[in-house]
């Protein structure tokens, strides 16, 4: 059962503070996360080790709608250094999708056929613990290092590639003005038609659904489909849906995708109300993931029959467009594998 204590009030007011402002003074140290959350790291399990490796960062407005004094909090625990996180495990590997297998030139991917994936910048707004991308030699893998022209050259020279993902690190990271240059060199290229931007950085600091962000969205040339990243409801607070629902107002397609978490929203109750207050916002559910096996977050791992009858119950109680479609990525595979929870599971797209 869900905590009942009031959430955090010390949160920066929107009036206040830009997005970029937000960014910059998120908590990136364990013991301010601890204070502000009236917790102490020995009731956690944290791992200090973990945080340099991987640092903690986690802004104000995530932070406030956490429960005070609750070391279960399903937000808190995807963003807190764990010390299991020290612990090697089979199966779990630094590249657990092929990232680095389907590069075509620094920074652009391409897996799945008619589709490039763009790692437009290596920062997000929030280290979720799971992510897996945590171990990428981003590094080695900057498009940005030559103002894309590498990338840009590579994706005009295929006519087969239709549409272009902007990923990351998260690339709402990026000022709009930025974006609209990169939007602008897309959409000259004659064979791109739709432009998919993956981020979690509004569902952390709602703010960034900006006047900006929803100019360029509506002067786009390219169709835009936005795939924010919400894994469960309490992160859906009354900002935030004021957000979506203005997202969802202007020229673009917004879906989410979920990551099925251990202790975070592996219940077929949490990932219902998910899923309704998604709709609620304007926003349609689109994936849940089954964990990307990536070392470090094995506590958080599912395991497939706990998975399958998870969705079973949810399928029941949700209609059809609310339910969203379960899957594993798995490296080499031509799209998205579905991981059927009844007889007549179809195969879904990338």
């Amino acid at each position: 059962m869900q905590s009942k204590r009031p959430s955090l009030a010390r949160v920066p007011a929107a009036s206040e503070t830009t997005w970029q402002q937000q960014y910059r003074d998120s908590i990136t140290n364990i013991d301010a996360l601890c204070k502000a959350l009236e917790l102490q790291a020995d009731q956690l399990s944290v791992s200090r080790a973990v945080s340099r490796q991987f640092p903690l960062r986690v802004p104000w407005s995530y932070v406030g709608r956490m429960q005070k004094s609750d070391p279960r909090d399903p937000l808190l625990l995807q963003v807190l250094p764990h010390a299991l996180e020290e612990q090697a495990a089979v199966g779990f590997g630094t590249d657990p999708v092929g990232d680095l297998a389907s590069a075509k030139s620094p920074g652009l991917l391409q897996k799945y056929h008619g589709r490039a994936l763009l790692l437009a910048t290596s920062r997000c707004a929030i280290h979720c613990r799971f992510c897996f991308r945590r171990h990428f030699p981003y590094a080695l893998q900057n498009p940005r290092s030559d103002a894309w022209r590498l990338a840009l050259n590579e994706i005009a020279g295929d006519s087969s590639i239709e549409e272009i993902i902007l990923s990351g690190g998260d690339p709402l990271v990026l000022d709009d003005r930025e974006i609209m240059q990169l939007v602008e060199k897309l959409q000259a290229i004659p064979h791109i038609r739709r432009l998919r931007v993956h981020t979690r950085l509004p569902v952390v600091i709602p703010e960034r659904i900006s006047a900006g962000l929803l100019d360029w969205i509506e002067r786009s040339e390219l169709d835009i489909v936005v795939v924010v990243h919400v894994n469960h409801p309490r992160e859906l607070d009354r900002g935030l849906r004021e957000k979506l629902r203005a997202l969802s107002g202007a020229r673009c397609h917004v879906l989410n995708q979920s990551v099925l978490l251990r202790d975070v929203n592996d219940d077929a109750h949490t990932l219902v109300e998910l899923s309704e207050r998604l709709f609620d916002a304007g926003v349609l559910p689109y994936y849940l993931h089954l964990l990307d096996k990536v070392q470090g977050a094995m506590h958080f791992d599912v395991d497939e029959p706990t998975a399958c009858a998870i969705m079973k119950e949810v399928a029941a109680r949700l209609p059809g467009y609310l339910v969203p479609r379960l899957v594993r990525e798995q490296a080499g595979e031509p799209g998205k594998t579905p991981v059927a929870f009844q007889a007549d599971a179809l195969s879904y797209p990338a």
